[in-house]
């Protein structure tokens, strides 16, 4: 077993309770590989920015589990090499079963999530209270999930969200000794968080889609005040990546995300973490299609990753600095 102490990584607890009291939310970024890791540290470094660094199940298929806990000991010798000792975590997004949360627990995690959302109520918190019992032997915080979000990306689909039933936070929390709770409010996975019918279009065919349900948010903290919210599905899919895609060539019809102003709204809640993983895909897929079209001759992956890298270090820059409002927060 490899504790993640060992790594450098720090676990979400005393980063949870200083962005409450701060009025700000931790960034937290899925990535898969080298350009995504450098991106994400590089970004949270130049902002003086806590981080979260996610892995999700298919990341850990894709990039093999020893290298993804070697990359995070690594991104914590890069954040100190580039001038600033951030504190970073290594997440599991979306953890489904048991075997699962532990083989990563006993692989360096210092937080996972167990998403027990699609279960029937008694099963989802006998699964997260088993996982809890084990991860806090390891001092690991524990993620879990009330409500169902809609969407798809990697392996968690749902063709509809369902919202987190308020009456039900209290009795689940204290049942399974989680130590944050992911809520659906009306964010959701993928780059079509809405459907068209579900939004307005501007004239310029722009989608607007509806308002998150900030009451249900308000009821939440009212049952559990201090208590850690999260939010996953909540990419803002920026439309000039959507525009750069399609403009060079992609097809990405519809695409829809979360307003930047209602996730601010919400980091300065009792919201504490936030997800962001497509708006990494885009920003990549926007930078090498548009650097492909310009330079039909070139084929080092070197040369079209880097500006790729470079444009997803701004963007995660942008959101530390105006969306959760965690610049300047990683030595608090």
């Amino acid at each position: 077993m490899v504790s993640y102490k060992e790594l450098g990584l720090v676990n979400t607890r005393d980063m949870f309770a200083k962005a409450m009291k701060g009025g700000y939310a931790i960034p937290a970024y899925n990535f898969n590989n080298i350009e995504q890791m450098q991106a994400i540290i590089m970004a949270c470094v130049e902002t003086k920015s806590p981080v979260i660094l996610q892995v999700s199940k298919g990341a850990r298929a894709y990039a093999d589990k020893y290298i993804l806990r070697n990359m995070a000991r690594g991104a914590v010798e890069y954040a100190h090499e580039l001038g600033c000792d951030i504190p970073i975590v290594l997440h599991l997004d979306h953890g489904p079963n048991f075997e699962v949360a532990k083989d990563c627990i006993d692989n360096g995690f210092s937080s996972v999530m167990i998403d027990g959302s699609a279960l029937p109520y008694d099963e989802n918190v006998a699964m997260t209270k088993e996982v809890v019992d084990y991860a806090h032997k390891y001092d690991v915080t524990v993620e879990a999930e009330l409500g169902v979000l809609g969407g798809v990306e990697d392996d968690v689909a749902a063709e509809e969200s369902k919202y987190t039933k308020p009456e039900e936070v209290i009795d689940f929390t204290s049942k399974t000794g989680c130590d944050s709770l992911a809520i659906s409010i009306g964010t959701s996975h993928g780059r079509c968080k809405f459907t068209p019918e579900q939004c307005t279009r501007t004239a310029d065919g722009v989608l607007i889609p509806p308002p998150l349900a900030f009451d249900v948010l308000e009821e939440i903290e009212k049952k559990l005040p201090g208590f850690p919210i999260v939010l996953h599905g909540s990419s803002s899919v920026p439309v000039k990546y959507v525009k750069q895609i399609e403009e060079f060539g992609g097809k990405i019809p519809d695409s829809v995300g979360i307003p930047e102003e209602q996730l601010r709204k919400a980091a300065k809640s009792a919201v504490c973490k936030i997800n962001v993983d497509s708006d990494g895909r885009l920003a990549m897929t926007a930078a090498i299609r548009k650097y492909f079209a310009e330079h039909p001759g070139d084929f080092d992956p070197r040369q079209y990753l880097s500006p790729a890298r470079e444009e997803l270090k701004k963007m995660y820059a942008e959101k530390n600095i105006n969306v959760f409002g965690s610049a300047g927060h990683a030595l608090d």
